[in-house]
Order: structure tokens, then C-alpha cells, then sequence
């Protein structure tokens, strides 16, 4: 066996932060698109900060590849609530269960989540939308976070990287030959 010149000897190369991959604007971008998409074209992301309240809820997917990270979506519970009612429309029913708004406030963190995967280079894979409190946040050096309102309502859309990062394939083996062969 033969090793490429240029891999040998090289060190592992770092994990990207997601800041290199992808910016504010992609991200606000991909998701007013999902928005307009999935609750109407009558439904828009305004571009302004809000303090997000107490009591919040959040979606998110995990996307696994050269950048490993979260894809998360954090809003008031109640406006997850009126999220999954503009999301059902008319099949919405008049009492919402915890079901009905983990299913819909998630199918709109897969979408996203979705759409930054297919922004981000390389291949990656997309895991199955979560609901509950956010996963933290564990190195500010890997996020990539936009501030919305939808109905005067503050939602967060976070990118953000897993720590400890997922282990760089090791190109270099311990092998003491030169060219790799076994003794």
C-alpha cells in the first residue's frame, strides 16, 4: 500500500468553527424562506432583536459532518403555541397539546436545520428534530446566532458546535516502517 505523498506527516487538520462556514445573513435568510414556506407567505421574520421571555421553548437538529453542531430555535412556549396553530391552519384544534406543538415547532428546526446543512460544505448528515429546553451553548466561537421577531414575538436561531468536538481521523499510523508495511 501506497500513501499519498501530501498526507503524510501532515497534521490532523482542525474542526472549522461554524462562523467560517456560514454567516447571519445565510442563516436569517434560510429561515425566513422556511417561514414564508412552511407558515405563509403572510407570515414574515422581521430582522429585529426581542428579549426573549422566561418561560421558553426551543427545536432543534443535530447536524453530524466536518462542522458537528446543533441547528436550534428558541422562542416563548406560547409562541410556539400560536407557531403550531399559523402551521395547522385550519386543522388546528382548539386546545394544543405538548405533541401537537413539539411536532410542528420541530418540523420547522428540521427544515431549517436542513437547509444550514446544505449551506455548510461536505457531507453531513441530519439528525431527528429534539423539543425542549436548549442545548447550551459551548463554545461562543462556534455559533452563528440571528435575533427575529415573528408577530412581535422574539424567536433566536442559533448554529452551534458540539464540544468537545468529534476526534480528527488520525492520517498517521504508528506502524514503524516507513512505507507502512506490516513486519
Amino acid at each position: 500500500m501506497t500513501l499519498a505523498p501530501d498526507a503524510v506527516g501532515r497534521p490532523p487538520q482542525p474542526r472549522p468553527a461554524i462562523p467560517a462556514l456560514i454567516d447571519e445573513a445565510t442563516v436569517e435568510s434560510i429561515a425566513g424562506e422556511t417561514w414564508i414556506a412552511l407558515v405563509g407567505e403572510d407570515e414574515v421574520l422581521v430582522p429585529i432583536p426581542g428579549d426573549l421571555p422566561e418561560d421558553t421553548l426551543s427545536a432543534w437538529v443535530d447536524v453530524v459532518g466536518p462542522w458537528t453542531g446543533s441547528v436550534v430555535l428558541t422562542t416563548g412556549r406560547q409562541t410556539a403555541a400560536d407557531l403550531t396553530r399559523a402551521l395547522l391552519g385550519e386543522a388546528a384544534p382548539e386546545l394544543l397539546d405538548h405533541e401537537d406543538v413539539a411536532d410542528a415547532f420541530g418540523e420547522i428546526a428540521n427544515v431549517v436545520g436542513g437547509n444550514v446543512k446544505a449551506a455548510i460544505p461536505g457531507p453531513s448528515t441530519l439528525g431527528l428534530p429534539e423539543v425542549g429546553p436548549a442545548p447550551a451553548v459551548r463554545n461562543p466561537a462556534d455559533v452563528c446566532r440571528i435575533e427575529v421577531c415573528w408577530r412581535g414575538q422574539p424567536l433566536v436561531v442559533s448554529v452551534q458546535g458540539a464540544l468537545p468536538s468529534l476526534p480528527v481521523p488520525n492520517t498517521q499510523h504508528d506502524n514503524p516502517h516507513q512505507n507502512g508495511a506490516s513486519q
